[in-house]
C-alpha cells in the first residue's frame, strides 16, 4: 500500500470583520496559490466533510449589506456549481441534469432569469 506524500501545503484565509453585535460587515479572502489577495466578498458557504463522523461541518456567512437579490443569485450560482462539481467527482450525469433542471426552476421562482 502506497501512501501519498505531502509535498506542499496551501492555505486559504478568510478575514471576517464584525460589528458590535457580531454581525459580519466585511469579508476579505486570500489564496496565494490562486493569486488572490485581499479580495472582497459578501457571502461564503464553507462545507467540510468529517470522515470519522460521516457528517458535514459548515460555516455560512454573509455581510449585513448583501441584498436579497444578490443572495438569490449567489444561491443559484452555487447550486449550479455544485452540480458541475458532483458530476466531475462522480460521473453521475443523469442526476446532475436533474439538479440543473431544479436550478432553472429555482431561478424562475426567484425571478432571476436573464431577460
Amino acid at each position: 500500500m502506497s501512501e501519498d506524500k505531502i509535498v506542499k501545503t496551501s492555505s486559504i484565509k478568510v478575514d471576517v470583520g464584525t460589528n458590535e453585535n457580531n454581525v459580519p460587515v466585511r469579508m476579505k479572502w486570500n489564496a496565494e496559490d490562486g493569486n488572490v489577495m485581499d479580495k472582497e466578498a459578501s457571502a461564503m458557504l464553507l462545507s467540510l466533510w468529517d470522515p470519522k463522523e460521516k457528517n458535514t461541518m459548515k460555516i455560512d456567512l454573509w455581510t449585513k449589506d448583501m441584498s436579497i437579490e444578490e443572495m438569490k443569485q449567489f444561491f443559484h450560482q452555487t447550486l449550479l456549481t455544485m452540480a458541475d462539481t458532483f458530476e466531475r467527482a462522480t460521473g453521475e450525469n443523469l442526476i446532475t441534469e436533474d439538479l440543473r433542471d431544479y436550478c432553472y426552476h429555482f431561478a424562475q421562482k426567484m425571478e432571476i432569469l436573464p431577460e
